[in-house]
C-alpha cells in the first residue's frame, strides 16, 4: 500500500466539478477518470471480488454525478465521493450476505524489471500483506485503507464511514495493532507504526 502523491494542481478539480454541475460533459468525464481506479481499489480490499468491486465503483460514480448538484463547494469531494462508495458497499453487503471468498491470484499486480525471482518473491510479499489486510474486521479495513491508500484525514475518513473522528482513528489503530501481530516489520504498510496525531 502506498500513498500516490496528486499531480493535480489545487483548483483544478473544483473547476471541473463546477463544469460538471453546470453539465459539461467532458468535465464529467474527467472526475469519473480521476476517481475510478481510486474507487475501485478501495471497493476491491472491501469486497474482495473484482465483479462487486467493478459494478460498486460504476454505481457509485453514477450515483455520484446523478447528486453533483448537492456537492457543496469548499467540501472534499474525495470524501464526499468515498461516502457514497460506503454506503453502496453497506447496502450491498445487507442485500447479499455471500460467503466469503480467497483471495484472486491476480489480486497482487506483478512487478516489472528485475529478475524473475524478485518478481516472485514481491508477488508473494504483495500477497501476505493483502491477505493480512483481507483478514482484518472489514470497518478496521474500511479505515485504514482510507487513511494509508487515500490519504484520507482522520476527520475526512469518520465523515466517509459515517462515525466520529475518534472511531476512524480508534479502528486504524486497532487495525495496525491487529496488522503489527501477524505482519514481520518490514512488510507492514508504510506508516503502520506511526503515531499519529
Amino acid at each position: 500500500m502506498s500513498l500516490e502523491p496528486d499531480p493535480l494542481p489545487p483548483g483544478e478539480e473544483a473547476e471541473w466539478i463546477r463544469a460538471a454541475q453546470a453539465g459539461d460533459r467532458a468535465a464529467s468525464g474527467r472526475l469519473v477518470e480521476r476517481y475510478w481506479d481510486r474507487l475501485y481499489r478501495w471497493l476491491y480490499h472491501l469486497t474482495r471480488d473484482r465483479h462487486t468491486a467493478e459494478d460498486l465503483t460504476q454505481e457509485t460514480l453514477a450515483k455520484a454525478l446523478a447528486a453533483l448538484g448537492s456537492f457543496r463547494p469548499g467540501s472534499n469531494f474525495r470524501a464526499w465521493i468515498f461516502r457514497i462508495g460506503h454506503n453502496n458497499f453497506v447496502n450491498q453487503k445487507r442485500a447479499d450476505r455471500r460467503a466469503k471468498q480467497p483471495l484472486p491470484e491476480d489480486a497482487a499486480d506483478s512487478e516489472t524489471g528485475g529478475s524473475q525471482e524478485a518478481s516472485v518473491e514481491n508477488r508473494e510479499v504483495l500477497e501476505i500483506v493483502a491477505r493480512a489486510v483481507a483478514n482484518l474486521p472489514p470497518d478496521f479495513r474500511a479505515a485504514l485503507l482510507l487513511r494509508v491508500d487515500e490519504g484520507l484525514s482522520f476527520r475526512e475518513a469518520a465523515k466517509v464511514l459515517g462515525t466520529t473522528e475518534e472511531t476512524a482513528r480508534w479502528r486504524v489503530f486497532k487495525a495496525r495493532q491487529k496488522l503489527m501481530k501477524v505482519l514481520p516489520p518490514d512488510l507492514l504498510p508504510p506508516g503502520a507504526t506511526d503515531q499519529e496525531k
